[in-house]
C-alpha cells in the first residue's frame, strides 16, 4: 500500500511538473522566434538610419557646416524601439538639414547675379555655371565639389550658391563686380 501511494505521488508530480516543462521549453523557442523575426527589422531600421544620417551629411557638406556627430551606440544597442527613436531622431535632422539648405543666406542677390551671368549648366570656359566661376574660384571655395563632380556646370543650383556663400563672406559680392552693380550690391 505504501508503494501504491508513493507511485501515485509521483506520478501526480510528475504530471504537474511536465507541462511546466514543456511551457519553459516552448517559450524559448517562441522567445528565439521572435528574435530571429525582430533581426531583419533591426537591420533595416540601421539601413534607415544610416542612410538619414548621409543626407543630413550631405546637405551639411554642401552648407560647408561640421558634421553632425554620430554615435555608434544604436550598432550595440539591440532595442527596436530605441533603434527607431534614433531614426525619428536622424530623419529629423535631415529634414532640417535640407530645409536650411535651399535658404541660402543671399538668395535672392544669387539669383540676380545668376540673371545676368550663364546658364547654370553654362559649360564655357573659362567661367562656368550660372554664377560664371573660373577654376581657381571653385578650386579655392568649392574643392570638394570640384573633385567630385568636375566643373560649376555640373554642380546643381544650390551647390553654386553654397559655394559662392564661402566666397561672399570673405569678399563680398566684388568677384561678380558688374553683375553686382546691376544688382544694386556694390
Amino acid at each position: 500500500m505504501k508503494n501504491v501511494v508513493l507511485f501515485a505521488a509521483l506520478t501526480t508530480c510528475a504530471i504537474a511538473l511536465v507541462p511546466q516543462a514543456t511551457a519553459r521549453q516552448h517559450g524559448g523557442e517562441r522567445a528565439r522566434a521572435a528574435a530571429k523575426q525582430a533581426a531583419p527589422m533591426a537591420e533595416a531600421l540601421l539601413r534607415g538610419i544610416a542612410a538619414q544620417r548621409d543626407e543630413t551629411w550631405r546637405w551639411q557638406r554642401v552648407m560647408h557646416r561640421r558634421r553632425t556627430p554620430f554615435g555608434h551606440t544604436v550598432g550595440r544597442n539591440s532595442s527596436l524601439a530605441y533603434r527607431r527613436w534614433v531614426l525619428g531622431l536622424w530623419q529629423h535632422r535631415a529634414r532640417a538639414a535640407k530645409r536650411q539648405a535651399f535658404r541660402p543666406p543671399h538668395r535672392s542677390q544669387w539669383l540676380c547675379i545668376h540673371r545676368y551671368e550663364g546658364a547654370w549648366t553654362d559649360p564655357g570656359a573659362p567661367y562656368y555655371g550660372g554664377l560664371q566661376m573660373d577654376v581657381e574660384f571653385q578650386r579655392t571655395y568649392g574643392l570638394e565639389l570640384y573633385r567630385a563632380k568636375g566643373t560649376a556646370d555640373h554642380w546643381s543650383p544650390l551647390e553654386q550658391m553654397w559655394v559662392a556663400e564661402r566666397a561672399y563672406r570673405t569678399r563680398g559680392f566684388w568677384p561678380w563686380p558688374n553683375t553686382a552693380r546691376f544688382c544694386g550690391l556694390i
